[in-house]
């Protein structure tokens, strides 16, 4: 069925405004995936704080203009589907690696993450991109390591010398 012209300012107008907020975009071709499993696709970005949108191209491509996803129009060729990764940056490439894995007609096509535009290959390295809960429990660790470290060098000459006593009393009793 064929869009208004209203219809199509909406669809452009939506997009526009998640790709805007978006931390970053993967476009795939899903040509050959059935029903079903686009149904599945789609469910498993939901849970993960992914928009998911078929959009004709034309469409996309307006609707990219003026963000940071600007560097993707050139490559929208072809059946796609747009994942923009809404909570962290490596939400949309995990959703999709994920997927593909399983699904080998999902094909990434186009990458672009702050503005940039990636290989398809380096999708799988963004996959690996810890959570935002994962970044700030390693960087909690980070800054908690020295002052562990330094509470560990101020006890040690008292456990040292504990340890030194208890040796030469198990010593003395021994004798």
């Amino acid at each position: 069925m064929a869009l208004r012209l209203d219809d199509k300012k909406l669809v452009v107008e939506e997009v526009a405004a998640i790709a805007a907020d978006a931390h970053s975009a993967i476009a795939a071709e899903y040509r050959g995936l059935t029903v079903i499993e686009l149904t599945e696709l789609r469910r498993v970005a939901r849970e993960s704080g992914v928009y998911l949108r078929v959009v004709k191209n034309t469409l996309a491509q307006r609707a990219v203009e003026g963000t940071e996803f600007e560097c993707m129009k050139e490559g929208m060729k072809g059946p796609l589907i747009f994942a923009f990764s809404m909570e962290d940056p490596g939400s949309a490439p995990r959703v999709i690696n994920d997927f593909a894995k399983e699904h080998d007609k999902l094909v990434t096509k186009l990458v672009s993450i702050g503005g940039q535009l990636y290989d398809a290959s380096e999708l799988k390295r963004l996959a690996m991109l810890p959570t935002r809960d994962q970044a700030i429990s390693m960087l909690m660790a980070l800054m908690k390591a020295p002052v562990e470290k330094f509470v560990r060098t101020l006890a040690e000459p008292h456990a040292k010398l504990t340890r030194t006593v208890a040796a030469i009393k198990d010593q003395k009793e021994a004798a």
